[in-house]
């Protein structure tokens, strides 16, 4: 979904909150459990295909965002399967990859009319950056390779990722840093929908208060022990202001999300988020309604995400995979001047990158638009992809 960042979270209460799971985790493809090590963890998976599997012409892997899960992307899933293979996975902590989650999801499919998951965000408190995320994106990509390409098959399927949110975090910096190239190469294209390549900026009189503090964190950070391009005295006054400070900011990160501490410190998402994740009533309400959507966040999993953006945007210059990118002008949640630097950097190293910025909108899940912008939106996509296949990628 997205990412709300330090101070801003710790504005806002949440040691109340509540999360109860009374419906089953939605599936709406063949369900898969993948296995991540020795310890019993898991990846749940979901895939996808045409009637005749043989007539697909590409896979396409969904990456999820921010505290939601795989399983809302049923209605996405559905309008690619009839050309491609389509397949999701829930990331490290998220749906049915976290246990507690998957716990209530057995609990219902089992009779059981409600199930406490409020200690589901806990899962979280692993993440000091994205970087199991990534290895989870790297395990579906090779599990989704491996099992469908055919042996005999002089050209094997093309590979896409569609990617909202946090989600294209993740994807671009895998495809930034990773040294497995084999399977880099197999990757024709992104789709970024709404991408966490900034930070928030609170809309109305709550960002009179809060967006100067979340600019300060995000300041210090960009500018600890990482020296820019300015002017030799405003650069020692950067890095002096960053020494002092960001040891303290994240010193009382670490101490708010010890056990314990966490259960108090972890708030909910603020009310205006749910304003601006959609620009349809409908979706707004199935989103509130959701609660295999975690809606509280670990500060040592926020303080990670913040970092990840600083890292990402420092060596963005390098992205070379093809990619459309689609984001409202107006979305606070992932402000649009994280899009516009990464496009001013990476727009011509191919012909097929491509921007698709939604002008006057100020939702941030472009992929759940009221029904006609999102037929907009998927053919763009559609047509996208197309042009990538016809010209031999």
């Amino acid at each position: 979904m997205h990412p709300c960042f330090i101070l801003l979270l710790m504005f806002c209460s949440g040691c109340a909150y509540q999360q109860t799971v009374r419906v089953k985790y939605p599936i709406w493809g063949e369900e898969h459990f993948l296995n991540t090590d020795d310890t019993g963890s898991i990846r749940h998976m979901q895939i996808l295909a045409p009637a005749q599997p043989d007539s697909a012409r590409a896979c396409l892997l969904i990456v999820h965002g921010m505290n939601e899960h795989i399983g809302r992307y049923g209605d996405i899933a559905r309008h690619f399967s009839d050309h491609f293979i389509v397949a999701g996975m829930d990331m490290t902590a998220h749906g049915l990859s976290n246990p507690v989650l998957l716990e209530a999801h057995k609990s219902i499919e089992a009779g059981a009319s409600a199930y406490d998951a409020s200690r589901a965000y806990l899962e979280q408190a692993q993440l000091r950056n994205l970087q199991p995320m990534r290895n989870d994106l790297e395990q579906a990509l090779g599990y989704l390779i491996k099992r469908f390409d055919k042996p005999s098959a002089n050209n094997p399927l093309p590979v896409f990722i569609l990617s909202h949110s946090l989600g294209s975090l993740v994807s671009a910096s895998y495809l930034l840093q990773t040294k497995n190239e084999a399977l880099k190469s197999r990757i024709k294209g992104i789709i970024f929908a709404g991408p966490a390549f900034s930070v928030t900026e609170v809309p109305g009189w709550r960002g009179w208060f809060q967006n100067p503090f979340i600019e300060f964190t995000f300041h210090t950070h960009e500018h600890f022990l990482n020296p820019h391009d300015e002017p030799l005295p405003l650069l020692l006054f950067n890095q002096l202001l960053a020494l002092v400070t960001v040891p303290l900011q994240d010193g009382m990160i670490e101490l708010v999300s010890l056990p314990g501490l966490r259960n108090l410190f972890s708030p909910a998402n603020p009310d205006w988020v749910e304003e601006y994740l959609s620009d349809s009533k409908e979706e707004r309400i199935r989103q509130h309604s959701d609660n295999y959507i975690t809606r509280r966040s670990v500060l040592r999993y926020v303080l990670g995400v913040e970092q990840e953006i600083i890292r990402f945007r420092r060596n963005m210059d390098g992205f070379d995979t093809p990619y459309l990118l689609i984001y409202s002008e107006q979305d606070p949640i992932t402000p649009a001047w994280g899009n516009i630097d990464f496009a001013a950097l990476t727009r011509n190293k191919n012909e097929h990158n491509e921007l698709m910025p939604l002008n006057g909108k100020s939702h941030h899940e472009q992929l759940f638009s009221t029904l006609a912008l999102r037929g907009q939106i998927l053919h763009k996509i559609d047509d996208w992809i197309e042009r990538r296949l016809k010209n031999g990628l």
